[in-house]
């Protein structure tokens, strides 16, 4: 079932990021990830957040600023299990287009994205991190 965020998820939502974070991006320092946990913590509550919840437990969310895709986790045990698709097809059902970054290092993710029908629009570099992105973007047809 998805749903939108309520405030006594953030803990869980929160421990998906990180632990998420840690083992798809293990280009960047960890410090960097747990250095940004309570920000992340508190953006959540102001933002559009989606959650899939499976017998009471959350396994993975999606964030949103308007059309912008700010990520899509799924807990550890439960990638590759559609989780992530089903997030990203209920998300698509609202908008008309979807814009995102992603690590040029996450090729696992831009797989995912390109096979979801998005394109690379132009490279660019995190200043955050010193590591190359891509943006990319899907339109509705």
């Amino acid at each position: 079932m998805i749903r939108k965020l309520l405030n006594g998820d953030i803990d869980r939502v929160a421990d998906i990021w990180l632990k998420t974070n840690l083992k798809a991006h293990y280009f960047i320092s960890n410090q960097y990830w747990k250095s940004n946990y309570e920000l992340v913590k508190e953006m959540m509550s102001q933002s559009e957040v989606y959650v899939f919840e499976a017998d009471k437990m959350i396994q993975g969310f999606v964030g949103l600023n308007d059309e912008y895709i700010e990520g899509i986790f799924v807990s550890d045990g439960m990638q590759s299990c559609g989780i992530g698709k089903l997030l990203l097809d209920y998300i698509k059902d609202k908008k008309e287009r979807l814009q995102l970054n992603v690590y040029q290092k996450n090729v696992r993710a831009i797989s995912f994205y390109q096979r979801e029908g998005f394109i690379i629009q132009c490279e660019g570099l995190d200043e955050a991190t010193g590591e190359k992105e891509y943006t990319m973007l899907w339109k509705q047809k």
